[in-house]
């Protein structure tokens, strides 16, 4: 098999390292494969690609969509390094609002299963990054919603106390305030 599956104690959070082929020339892997996830309990339809470039410092989310559109993400850093982060909000989860870390880079191939009910974020560590990533719905301007990235309620170790935010994600609002 060409994927090791990974799981977290989050359930349904899955790390997904490839076999990496490399020579001389480069190397090549397997990105996804329907047959393999499938097998390891992640049965999605992903429906949608997304390609997102930041600097270092930059830190997105944490975003997540309300249903009927939540999204699950299968996230794979292309380029550089990045902190990713997924919090449990499904409010029936033995393990609602816990949150996984794990860096992902270009280096190290590994990608992030994160399924619909968890809010999702990342912090650049590198000067450039790049994330491709597969959703499992479309996004759906009307029901995006977030949460503050230094919410308390989380405790997240990002490692940073003054990341790059956009305007949107600067006002998002707190954990007690948010619409789970």
């Amino acid at each position: 098999m060409p994927f090791e599956f990974v799981k977290f104690k989050l359930d349904g959070l899955v790390l997904i390292k490839p076999r990496v082929f490399t020579d001389e020339r480069g190397f090549f892997l397997e990105a996804y494969k329907f047959s393999d996830f499938e097998r390891a309990g992640i049965k999605e339809n992903f429906v949608q690609d997304n390609h997102s470039r930041s600097v270092r410092g930059v830190l997105r989310g944490l975003h997540y969509q309300k249903p009927p559109a939540a999204q699950g993400k299968l996230i794979r850093c292309t380029l550089g390094r990045i902190l990713d982060v997924a919090v449990d909000i499904r409010k029936d989860s033995a393990t609602f609002c816990d949150w996984a870390s794990v860096e992902l880079s270009a280096d190290n191939a590994h990608m992030l299963y994160i399924p619909p009910g968890f809010a999702h974020g990342f912090l650049v560590l590198s000067d450039i990054a790049e994330i491709i990533y597969k959703c499992t719905s479309e996004f759906a301007p009307e029901l995006e919603v977030g949460i503050r990235w230094n919410d308390p309620r989380f405790g997240i170790k990002w490692g940073v106390t003054d990341p790059a935010l956009s305007p949107k994600d600067s006002v998002l609002p707190w954990f007690k305030d948010a619409d789970v």
